[in-house]
């Protein structure tokens, strides 16, 4: 309790929080965008108990990492090497990880755009399956973005309350934005497309993280702000457009 106490009288654990929740909040938002896609695809039925269920996974998983914050740690070392390059368990993660969303997100945008798709894997006439897949593949990438999200917090600060503070918030504000983006994702279907291209470049940025060559998120958030606003002017436009077509 007097250590709880010391570090709320400590200004630098005040600027350490509120810098840590905007990184959580930032790097919780490749999550988010898995989440809505995903669930998307479910019956409407399922779709709010999925992203629940998705997002209690992320919170679970990330105080259970922060439980064991000193293991987290150790996965940063060089367990093998490959052609005389050592690789830890973390890129392991990122790598396979990463793979995983370039494979969903490839799969997803030939969906779309091929004439004849075929059955997808979330037929609602699957309802029960389609859930437990959802949530399976949901659960697979939260453990990657939970191991990014701690080792990010690590570097951060060394206060564990700190820490659980921070995720709490960030996961809290993702509970608050999944429905509303969710919903929007699926009245746009041309952001779909673009969220698509979200989880390509973030799956190829996870890669090349754990190949050692680390993209600097601000590139990546920027490049997805600049596509997100050109988004929108271009549903602006198609408002418009609509409006002077029906005054005609």
């Amino acid at each position: 309790m007097t250590y709880i106490l010391a570090l709320a009288g400590d200004p630098a654990a005040w600027a350490a929080l509120v810098t840590l929740i905007a990184m959580e909040v930032v790097l919780g938002i490749d999550n988010l965008i898995f989440i809505a896609i995903l669930t998307n695809k479910l019956p409407e039925q399922h779709r709010a108990k999925a992203r629940r269920l998705g997002l209690g996974a992320a919170l679970g998983l990330r105080l259970v990492l922060l439980a064991t914050v000193a293991a987290i740690v150790q996965l940063t070392e060089p367990v093998f090497s490959v052609f005389g390059r050592g690789f830890s368990w973390r890129d392991a993660i990122l790598i396979a990880g990463g793979l995983f969303l370039v494979w969903k997100a490839t799969k997803e945008i030939h969906h779309n755009v091929d004439p004849d798709p075929g059955p997808d894997m979330f037929d609602s006439g699957r309802a029960a399956l389609g859930l437990s897949a959802a949530v399976g593949q949901i659960l697979v990438l939260d453990l990657v973005f939970s191991i990014d999200s701690i080792v990010t917090a690590v570097g951060m600060t060394e206060h564990i309350p700190i820490m659980v503070a921070a995720v709490l918030v960030a996961v809290a504000a993702m509970a608050l934005a999944a429905g509303p983006l969710a919903n929007f994702i699926n009245a746009n279907p041309t952001v779909v497309m673009l969220a698509l291209g979200f989880l390509m470049m973030i799956g190829t940025a996870l890669i090349a993280e754990g190949f050692g060559a680390a993209i600097p998120k601000g590139y990546i958030y920027a490049a997805m702000a600049f596509s997100a606003l050109v988004e929108g002017l271009n549903m602006l436009a198609r408002r418009a457009r609509r409006r002077r077509e029906k005054s005609a």
